[in-house]
C-alpha cells in the first residue's frame, strides 16, 4: 500500500465514503482491516454536498448563519440609519449569503427565494424604507438582488476570460465528442 511506503497514517475516525450517483452499489470500502464508514453528505471548504450532488441543504445553513446574524444585529444596535445597517450587512450578513456561489450558485427558485429573504428582512431594518418595495429599496440603499449579483460575477468572469486573463489554449477549450451520446451535438 501507498500509504505504508511512504510512511502516512491516516485517522480512521476522520475517513468517509461518499456515494455519489443514483443506482450507486455502495460497496464496503477498508482502509486496512477496518470498513470505512459511509455518510449521506461532505462538507469540503464550507460547502456541503450530499450523495445527489444537491447544495440545497447549504442554502439553508447559509440562510440561518445570515438570519441569526440580522438577529444580533437587530438585538445589539439601537441606531436603524442606512449608514449604520448598510456596513454592518455588508460585513457581516452578505459573506454568509455569498460564500462559494459560483459553486452551489442556487438554481431552485425555492432556494433563491430563501436567500433573497434574508436580504429583504435586512433591508427593512433602515429607517425610512419600511413603506418601500424591495426593489426600490435595493435601488435606494445602493444594493444588488442576489441573482442580479451572481450574474454580475459570471459576466465579470467572461470578460476576463475574453480579454485573456486566463492563459488557456482557447481553441482546445472544447473538443469534439468521439461518440454520439451528445443527442446530436459533438462538442
Amino acid at each position: 500500500m501507498w500509504a505504508h511506503v511512504n510512511f502516512l497514517r491516516f485517522n480512521k475516525a476522520k475517513c468517509k465514503v461518499l456515494h455519489l450517483g443514483r443506482g450507486n452499489p455502495h460497496y464496503q470500502y477498508r482502509l486496512g482491516d477496518e470498513g470505512i464508514e459511509s455518510s449521506p453528505d461532505k462538507k469540503d471548504l464550507g460547502v456541503l454536498v450530499d450523495e445527489k450532488l444537491d447544495v440545497s441543504h447549504q442554502h439553508v445553513l447559509a440562510a440561518q448563519k445570515a438570519n441569526h446574524m440580522l438577529g444580533c444585529i437587530k438585538r445589539s444596535i439601537a441606531s436603524r440609519s442606512r449608514e449604520g445597517i448598510l456596513p454592518l450587512y455588508s460585513a457581516l450578513m452578505r459573506p454568509h449569503l455569498e460564500y462559494c456561489v459560483q459553486l452551489w450558485s442556487p438554481q431552485h427558485k425555492k432556494d433563491m427565494d430563501l436567500l433573497e429573504g434574508v436580504q429583504r428582512r435586512a433591508t427593512k431594518m433602515s429607517r425610512g424604507l419600511e413603506h418601500l418595495s424591495y426593489e426600490e429599496r435595493l435601488r435606494e440603499l445602493g444594493m444588488f438582488s442576489l441573482q442580479k449579483r451572481r450574474l454580475q460575477g459570471d459576466l465579470s468572469a467572461a470578460l476576463q476570460y475574453l480579454k485573456g486573463a486566463y492563459r488557456t489554449d482557447r481553441e482546445n477549450l472544447c473538443s469534439r465528442a468521439c461518440c454520439d451520446r451528445t443527442r446530436s451535438n459533438g462538442f
